[in-house]
């Protein structure tokens, strides 16, 4: 087998397959965590994505958007093996299924530029597909710079290169040249989203100070010898009486107060700065890096009906890519089950399409084409007739 046996093969329908990427017990794995070129970025990307609904939003939009897929076997044995593993496999948790692996695997490919799984299995079957945190795994060059090396973490802490390299799912996104790790979507985007959070920071500050109404109560004490002796007592007093007026948690309180007292509204005069133009400006750049239409993300910006079909193709022509991309990942997971299986035969992924509405242009298409048939066939029917 080409990935080897272990030396004591488990039969046991319930035994329990052990990932090679798996975390270790190490506690103090934080230190010692950085990896260059890998996790320097990770934590940011994951906190844009927390920070700013709209980038989340439009991930999650991307992950379903991808949709869902059939694998066709070349035999029926297989077919219905490939049909229920697929719909069975455990991919962690409580989760089920290869399109909950898929989808986790996908979104993590978006969010970091590079997603590592694994295919846990022992000698007669696969038992789970698994994500690894890319803080437990490194990759590395070889002999040659096609030779990727994967390693995790072991109980000391260190990188060691991992067993079975052949049990190890590993994709990229759009990678630099020379680089082994991918480029994440979000790459750009941490300085315009700095600029959106500092404005939506200075919007709460700011409805803080005038939205949330404070009061100026000044005591002027009177040119009398008397009413200046006293006005620190008199001061403290009216202090006192105010704070029991305005206090939130009981009845509502008149104030009465005797002498020169005036009560201004803090704020009350100032104007909030307009942020409509510059909140909208950062997100303009977000929705271009993120490749999302803005109807999709519900920004109501003015469009036209011709805009939003092209920006719809466009949508789908990205989609197509990342699947792409996505698909040798399955293919590998299919491949290593039906080895494991003893079924040896050729299968092909077959991608569901990725919008009714792509389904109602092809049918308009195909009709057009039928038609256009048609009317060629009549009209060289008419003429051979002439003749």
């Amino acid at each position: 087998m080409a990935f080897g046996k272990k030396k004591r093969p488990i039969n046991e329908e319930n035994a329990v397959a052990v990932p090679q990427t798996g975390r270790s017990s190490h506690p103090f794995l934080p230190v010692s965590s950085y990896i260059p070129g890998c996790t320097q970025d990770i934590q940011l990307y994951r906190s844009l994505r927390e920070a700013v609904p709209i980038i989340d939003a439009a991930i999650e939009k991307l992950v379903r958007l991808l949709g869902t897929f059939n694998v066709r076997a070349g035999s029926a044995a297989a077919q219905k093996s490939l049909e229920r593993f697929l719909c069975e496999v455990d991919v962690g948790g409580t989760r089920r299924g290869i399109s909950a692996f898929v989808s986790t695997f996908f979104g993590e490919l978006l969010t970091c530029g590079t997603a590592v799984g694994e295919i846990v299995a022992d000698s007669t079957k696969v038992r789970s597909l698994y994500i690894a945190d890319l803080k437990d795994v490194s990759l590395s060059s070889g002999s040659s710079p096609l030779d990727v090396i994967v390693s995790a973490r072991d109980e000391r802490g260190c990188f060691s290169p991992v067993r079975y390299p052949g049990l190890i799912l590993k994709c990229v996104h759009e990678p630099e040249p020379g680089k082994l790790y991918g480029t994440s979507l979000l790459k750009g985007l941490p300085f315009v989203t700095d600029i959106l959070l500092e404005i939506y920071n200075t919007i709460r500050l700011n409805w803080e100070r005038v939205g949330n109404v404070r009061f100026a109560v000044t005591y002027k004490p009177q040119n009398d010898t008397l009413d200046r002796a006293y006005a620190k007592e008199r001061a403290q007093q009216v202090a006192s009486e105010w704070s029991k007026a305005m206090e939130k948690n009981g009845p509502v309180k008149d104030f009465v107060a005797v002498g020169d007292v005036e009560i201004k509204a803090i704020g009350a005069d100032n104007q909030i700065l307009e942020s409509e133009v510059p909140v909208r400006q950062m997100l303009e750049q977000i929705v271009a890096k993120l490749g999302i239409p803005p109807f999709l993300l519900g920004l109501s910006w003015s469009t036209t009906e011709r805009m939003s079909s092209q920006q719809a193709d466009i949508l789908t022509s990205e989609i197509e890519a990342y699947r792409r991309e996505v698909e040798p990942i399955i293919r590998q997971i299919c491949k290593t089950h039906l080895l494991l299986s003893g079924l040896d035969c050729g299968f092909s992924i077959e991608w569901n399409d990725i919008t009714l509405q792509d389904i109602a242009e092809i049918a308009k298409s195909e009709y057009y084409k039928a038609q256009s048939k048609k009317i060629l066939t009549e009209a060289g029917g008419v003429k051979d007739e002439n003749k």
